[in-house]
């Protein structure tokens, strides 16, 4: 997470089922809607925003594409939001949806046809115009398999057909009530208007040429140094809780990729940098402390830090041994020890902040207990050799865990965890994009996985058996599990999508497909130079953003 990248919430249709969006108060306690986070803003001056100015950035990992659709790395969803907009917006106080990009929306009393009015006058980068035929396009080439999309092509399944009446009218028509779906549509990454013109002009080299409606434009990519994006001067579409409501203030906005950490702080010091993203929490205390800048601090929907487990791989195929591996790691000990305190434990595929969380998780997950995992193991038929290594009919328990860079820490922590039960753990570090290629091909019998979330839907992705090839990177294929997603999917009623996500916290429990690691907080430190800068949800939102001096 999200992201991991950042992503999708949950919305009943019992607020929906009538009139106009400009009529529906989409209250959370009443629809079952996840609630996000407030968002944080660094420390506003007096007087008057100033136009022009660049604000740098920092990030700890490169885009592997800026094409929205083709990508499942935060890094790359991150910048991508910054060129595009929404369908709709979510009101951050109260959750309540309200057209953007579109002027109004209309849901049919069965759920399944929604029709979106669309705003006039607003252009892509490129000049040409945001149209309902444009937007069928756009997600037409999400749900085409040619395309190998990632997030986006799960988001749109429940769509049947697309259509585009006229210039301003476009509808969608549903198989079946889909509860996330609404607010996907206020997801400014993978579910944005693509330009048309500019994915046939530029084909397979699209996602270096990225062409959105937002309030940035991309200018240029430096391969492993920074991307470059330049104020959208035409852009008046901002969301409706912004001031601002016309172009952004700065005249440029450069993100730099400075991946280890104290070279970022110390780039932020010399002021070659604004702003530093993902501190780590060690290095952020001495910040707070400090009028120069301004600590941005969120804790995260979704999990901070999990482990895939392999079902391809003949060991991990036993119930047994991956209960035993749940079993064998310490997380109390990984968060003082990694997040000095500042996060927690998680229990479950699900973060407390989640909707469809059980708090009776705590009752009936796995706790540490390295005992125990041994004593699995040995029913399991893994002995342990002269070496100190489990084994089983010759073959020593010896797995692969793919890991990068930030995580080593994590992956050293893991391996000798797991080395006290006798099994043997390689790490293979690679960069992160590498690390998910690696990840769809099954390549690994264990890998470190993150995500940001707030709707359970989300996890769909990575258990459901038709992702097997893409986030399924454990190949599980289970019916039931199956079932239960889809059910979660399609359910609205609030009270009844609780239970059914319930029961799937039990099975994928019961079944020990993931180890849960813990649930970090998120640190960002942004330089006072940059005023009325927002981070919410890991989206940067730097439409009152303005550069002092």
């Amino acid at each position: 997470m999200k992201k991991m990248r950042s992503i999708g919430l949950a919305v009943g249709l019992s607020c929906l089922l009538l009139i106009s969006a400009t009529g529906c108060g989409n209250n959370a306690a009443e629809t079952g809607q996840a609630e996000p986070a407030a968002p944080t803003a660094s420390k506003q001056a007096s007087g008057e925003p100033k136009e022009g100015g660049t604000i740098t950035m920092a990030m700890p990992s490169e885009p592997d594409t800026l094409d929205v659709q083709r990508t499942n790395m935060l890094s790359s969803d991150t910048i991508a939001m910054l060129l595009g907009d929404t369908l709709l917006s979510q009101d951050p106080d109260t959750h309540e949806m309200k057209p953007n990009l579109a002027e109004s929306y209309n849901i049919t009393e069965d759920g399944l046809t929604w029709t979106f009015t669309l705003r006039k006058g607003i252009t892509f980068h490129d000049g040409t115009p945001l149209t309902a035929k444009a937007l069928k396009a756009t997600y037409e080439r999400a749900l085409d398999p040619k395309t190998q999309a990632k997030d986006a092509r799960t988001r749109l399944q429940p769509l049947q057909s697309i259509e585009a009446l006229d210039d301003q009218t476009f509808v969608m028509h549903l198989k079946e009530p889909s509860a996330p779906l609404l607010l996907n549509l206020s997801n400014l990454s993978f579910l944005q208007p693509l330009s048309s013109a500019a994915i046939q002009k530029f084909g397979d080299q699209y996602g270096r040429n990225p062409v959105g409606v937002g309030p940035w434009k991309f200018e240029s990519w430096k391969p492993g140094e920074s991307i470059t994006l330049v104020r959208n001067e035409s852009y008046h579409s901002p969301s409706p809780y912004a001031k601002n409501k016309g172009p952004v203030h700065p005249e440029r906005l450069v993100i730099k990729f400075i991946k280890d950490n104290q070279t970022m702080m110390a780039a932020l010091e010399s002021g070659s940098i604004d702003i530093a993203t993902y501190v780590a929490p060690k290095d952020v205390k001495k910040y707070k402390k400090n009028d120069t800048y301004t600590v941005l601090e969120q804790m995260r929907s979704g999990l901070g830090l999990f482990v895939e487990m392999n079902l391809r791989s003949k060991p991990l195929q036993d119930v047994q041994v991956r209960k035993a591996l749940n079993m064998a790691i310490n997380k109390e000990a990984m968060v003082k020890a990694i997040l000095l305190g500042e996060g927690e434990v998680a229990d479950g595929p699900l973060s407390p902040n989640m909707f469809g969380y059980d708090p009776a998780i705590k009752q009936y997950t796995y706790h540490y207990d390295s005992e125990q995992a041994t004593q699995l193991l040995e029913a399991a038929g893994w002995k342990a050799n002269g070496q100190g290594i489990v084994e089983k009919d010759g073959q020593p328990l010896s797995l692969t865990l793919l890991s990068s860079e930030r995580w080593s820490q994590q992956s050293q922590l893991v391996q000798a965890m797991l080395k006290e039960i006798g099994i043997e753990v390689k790490i293979k570090n690679m960069d992160f994009g590498a690390l998910l290629d690696s990840a769809s091909k099954g390549e690994f019998d264990l890998v470190f996985m993150n995500y940001t979330e707030f709707d359970p839907d989300f996890i769909s992705i990575f258990l459901h058996s038709k992702e097997i090839g893409g986030m399924n990177h454990a190949a599980i294929d289970n019916k039931e599990l199956d079932g239960l997603l889809d059910k979660g999917r399609a359910t609205v009623g609030k009270a009844d999508r609780q239970k059914i996500y319930e029961a799937i916290q039990k099975l994928i429990v019961e079944q020990a497909y993931w180890i849960p690691l813990y649930i970090t907080k998120d640190f960002q430190v942004v330089s006072n130079r940059v005023q009325g800068t927002v981070y919410k949800d890991v989206y940067w939102n730097f439409q009152d953003s303005w550069v002092n001096g």
